[in-house]
């Protein structure tokens, strides 16, 4: 009598998972088969539900203060300024924006202050100031921190250690610290020059993993192919090294950006960063905090604003980071992970089934 001996039961679900898996990369192979590396960049980033719901909402938020209040001579569609003073028209100057059985706008739908000044108007001026602030920062942090971190990680030795030292010396002061010096000099003369100030201290982040990046791609073969080659040292770190720390550079100025608007929104806030007759979303809070109690709406929407654009920014740059990374897979779609569970399922079922025993019977 021959018996096989039947497989663990734990070796067969390992078989049956290894074989889903496989099943599963020969799909998302099959799928970029022929595209470059931008495209499964973009495929990646377009199916990330997340980034591309925050994509959709940010710009609209863009839209929305650009054209409603208009932007420098660019008028816009909204009847007030953020500067015009009017008859309050609710009581205590209550929002008119109501849903009773359809929406109603009305004259004042974030509502007024004491002024007469109209809400709406404001929080769209005190966001486009702080959107300034943010893509700016953004810039021009990640520049200094990619010269700077790609200098360092290049050269090494001596230049390295100087670089690095100075920005450990920035990091220990607290930015807040050096963004309130800062702010306070340049904080009437607008968000341009404020995001320009702001930028100074806000690089270092950048740098350390600029270095990190580059110290690793220093060794790597097309380095030495092009030194070989006879290309100068500027040309190895940004034309040959620096495309392929793109993704990671990308995905932190993201984080960097986000990080930018809740700064320039805590300096505002107390006083350190735009003051009239400018205004942003945190000279709105600063100025509105004793309505709290009384008037809440005053301090709810700019708060509501600084929430959506870091939030967005925030699930964009998540979505960044799962499209750049090379480790992540990019998730089949619902029927091929069906047709792969099918597979798996057989396999397993057939693989425990109980052997047939063969008898060997003599006459």
């Amino acid at each position: 009598m021959n018996t096989p001996n039947p497989q663990p039961p734990d070796a067969t679900i390992h078989h049956a998972e290894t074989a889903t898996e496989t099943l599963e990369n020969a799909i998302e192979l099959k799928e970029v088969e022929g595209l470059s590396q931008g495209r499964i960049v973009l495929r990646r980033f377009l199916r990330h539900r997340g980034a591309m719901t925050a994509a959709f909402v940010l710009t609209a938020v863009v839209l929305l203060v650009t054209t409603s209040i208009g932007w420098g001579p660019i008028p816009g569609w909204w009847r007030y300024s953020a500067t015009d003073l009017g008859d309050i028209v609710n009581p205590g100057g209550s929002p008119t924006l109501s849903f009773s059985g359809s929406w109603t706008i009305g004259e004042h739908p974030f509502g007024q202050d004491n002024l007469g000044r109209d809400v709406f108007a404001r929080v769209m001026r005190g966001t486009q100031q702080s959107i300034i602030v943010m893509v700016i920062i953004g810039f021009v942090s990640t520049s200094i921190g990619i010269v700077m971190g790609a200098v360092a990680g290049f050269l090494r030795g001596r230049t390295d250690n100087l670089l690095m030292r100075f920005t450990d010396m920035v990091i220990t002061i607290p930015v807040i610290m050096i963004g309130a010096i800062l702010g306070h000099w340049v904080g009437r003369a607008g968000p341009v020059l404020l995001g320009f100030a702001l930028s100074m201290v806000t690089w270092t982040s950048m740098a350390r993993l600029v270095r990190g990046e580059f110290l690793s791609l220093r060794e790597r073969e097309f380095v030495d192919a092009a030194r070989v080659a006879g290309a100068s040292n500027v040309r190895i770190m940004f034309k040959h090294m620096l495309p392929n720390a793109i993704g990671v550079i990308i995905v932190n100025t993201t984080l960097l950006m986000a990080s930018a608007i809740l700064l320039e929104t805590a300096l505002s806030y107390l006083g350190f960063g735009i003051r009239s007759p400018n205004v942003s979303l945190g000279t709105l809070i600063s100025e509105y905090q004793t309505a709290f109690a009384t008037r809440p709406w005053l301090f709810w929407w700019p708060g509501l604003f600084i929430v959506v654009i870091a939030l967005c920014v925030n699930f964009i740059g998540d979505g960044l980071r799962d499209a750049f990374d090379p480790r992540q897979r990019r998730i089949p779609s619902q029927r091929s992970m069906d047709r792969a569970s099918d597979r798996a399922a057989r396999r397993v079922q057939g693989a425990t089934r109980e052997p047939k025993v063969i008898t060997d019977v003599g006459t």
